[in-house]
């Protein structure tokens, strides 16, 4: 299998400093400041990327548990919000919630909602995230 990679820097202090982060396919490259993290400056931060893994990982387990059920989706599209909290002295991801919609012809929604938490359970990204909460809302579209 594939191996991947990204990388990072950090220059100065932690809260006047700056960085950027790069992916190695290098289709991303952007900024990073104590404000785009810890408040609401502008540039990306570590939790948005991990979001963005995420729902991208979720939206393809799904789809392959729907294959292997029969069921060929048109469409999957989801959200991840990554809730970073204060606790204690330092920070953490606290919980994650995927929001996902689906259309999925002849499929009813209790199913879905079923394969969708068994993607959940399944993903790699979800998999290697257990040390937060994930929940999730599915809802199929027409």
């Amino acid at each position: 299998m594939a191996v991947r990679h990204a990388e990072a820097s950090w220059n100065g202090s932690l809260r006047e400093g700056s960085g950027t982060m790069k992916v190695g396919s290098g289709l991303f490259d952007g900024p990073y400041t104590f404000p785009s993290r810890f408040e609401e400056g502008e540039g990306t931060n570590p939790e948005e990327l991990i979001g963005a893994a995420h729902a991208g990982c979720f939206s393809m387990a799904l789809s392959g548990v729907l294959v292997r059920a029969g069921f060929t989706p048109q469409r999957i599209h989801t959200t991840a919000a990554v809730h970073l909290e204060k606790v204690g002295d330092g920070f953490k991801v606290t919980r994650i919630h995927l929001q996902t919609q689906g259309t999925v012809p002849g499929l009813d929604a209790a199913t879905f909602l079923e394969h969708a938490e068994t993607a959940k359970a399944t993903c790699p990204i979800s998999q290697l995230l257990t040390g937060a909460e994930i929940t999730l809302d599915a809802e199929l579209l027409g």
